[in-house]
């Protein structure tokens, strides 16, 4: 638990609790629940990983989010300056011609260091905010990369799902045109009328016009997981083959602090909780005077051969205080203040939406897990009843209509089969994303692209 010290317009101080574990470095000590960093290979499947790795090593997205990050630990590092004074060097010549009287000329060199005596801790409390900024910012990469992750997985089970069902939809229309010939060669025989022909060819039109949208599908599919993986659309094809996996075992969710320490979005937003109290400490502490110390070295000479033998020193300090500022000052820390407490509430709605996306997984995988069963019970008695009123149709005057009825029933009931088990996959990735936690990029990007310190290191 971690104790949040809030300034509240530069006269009081008040403690507010906020329920966060800071995430250790690794999450083997306390037992993983779920394999936070590769939460994929769950799933058992090499293409798979193939498939989330290379997005993660390719993706322009996440790589932008990387380079956020550098680009916050060095404002980090600039703020940090400020801790050291500013030294700087001047050297030059002055001369003077006269046209009746003898040249003159002077060199010169010194040095100038300027110091701001970090009194009440306004420059560490603005080195702290940047800091945990850069914090925010990793974290931030971190929610970037498990949402690329499961965007990726999506993509590739959804494309599995195409083919199986562009396979499907071509062997319901292999069994409709074989059903065509059949009901051709009975109109010519007479024993039926030409509606009932006419029926038959609708339907096998329609699940050809159905395998068109399927392959229309499958390129827009393979065009994103390309475009995910940093690849031109239109050279890449992939082999996903037509089979889901099976669902693997129900994750455990372990406790909520557990959930609150892993999840990156709720990371960043408790490092931007405290670098607005870090904000506003900075603003507190400009209201007070601030000691400047200044100095000069110089050494001056006729001759530059005899430059830096003599040397002159100045030294100054001065303390500055605000006088008259018509409220500006106390208006930063008010706004200040505001800014704090705004961003304490986005930090508890991020961690009762981090709650509420686990129970909402966990609650549909309840209800598809049902209604797979149900929708396996009503094909099996959609197959039956399609087989016996084909057997009935050809030997007893069964109407043609209760046939086809049942042969669209028992295809439908076929492809809603198959798009409810990626339904019941797509939403074990939501479970996963929910519940994992960093992603190491060391692991799928050079090392020199890596960020393999923190913010505040250097």
């Amino acid at each position: 638990m971690v104790l949040l010290q809030i300034a509240i317009c530069g006269c009081a101080r008040r403690e507010v609790v906020v329920k966060f574990h800071p995430p250790p470095d690794s999450f083997s000590e306390t037992g993983e629940v779920v394999p936070s960093d590769r939460w994929w290979t769950e799933f058992a499947d090499p293409n798979l990983n193939h498939q989330v790795e290379a997005s993660l090593s390719g993706n322009f997205s996440l790589d932008a989010a990387l380079h956020r990050f550098h680009a916050a630990r060095f404002v980090a590092r600039r703020e940090a300056s400020d801790f050291f004074p500013d030294v700087d060097y001047f050297t030059g010549f002055d001369g003077l011609i006269q046209t009746d009287g003898p040249d003159t000329g002077e060199f010169f060199f010194g040095l100038d260091m300027a110091y701001q005596v970090d009194l009440w801790g306004e420059i560490e409390s603005r080195v702290e905010a940047q800091q945990l900024r850069a914090e925010a910012t990793r974290e931030d990469y971190d929610a970037i990369a498990l949402a690329l992750s499961a965007e990726v997985a999506a993509t590739y089970f959804t494309l599995i799902q195409s083919h199986a069902e562009y396979a499907l939809l071509q062997q319901q229309t292999l069994a409709n045109s074989l059903a065509l010939a059949n009901q051709e060669y009975r109109f010519r025989v007479g024993l039926i009328r030409s509606p009932d022909v006419l029926r038959q060819r609708q339907l096998v039109d329609s699940t050809r016009e159905q395998e068109v949208v399927a392959l229309a599908r499958i390129k827009v599919l393979e065009h994103r997981l390309a475009v995910l993986q940093g690849l031109p659309a239109q050279k890449v094809e992939y082999d996903v083959g037509e089979n889901l996996p099976e669902l693997p075992p129900l994750p455990m969710t372990g406790l909520p602090a557990e959930l609150v320490r892993r999840r990156p979005d709720v990371r960043s937003a408790f490092y931007a909780v405290q670098a607005a109290d870090r904000d506003l400490a900075s603003a507190i502490t400009r209201q007070y005077p601030r000691l400047n110390l200044t100095s000069t070295v110089l050494s001056t000479t006729e001759s530059a051969e005899f430059l830096f033998k003599e040397w002159i020193v100045s030294l100054s300090a001065q303390l500055i205080g605000p006088l008259i500022d018509g409220g500006e000052r106390r208006a930063e820390v008010q706004r200040n203040n505001s800014v704090v407490r705004q961003r304490l509430d986005e930090y508890e709605e991020t961690v009762v939406n981090a709650f509420r996306e686990v129970e909402d997984a966990l609650s549909q995988e309840q209800y598809l897990l049902q209604r797979i069963e149900l929708l396996d019970s009503q094909l099996e008695n959609a197959r039956l009843a399609s087989e016996q009123l084909s057997k009935q149709y050809s030997v007893f005057d069964v109407d043609y209509l209760d046939l086809l009825s049942a042969t669209q029933t028992e295809q439908r009931l076929q492809r809603e089969n198959l798009a409810a088990r990626l339904a019941l996959i797509l939403n074990r990735v939501q479970l996963y994303l929910a519940l994992a936690g960093r992603i190491d990029p060391r692991y799928y990007l050079p090392p020199e692209a890596c960020p393999v310190e923190s913010p505040g290191d250097g």
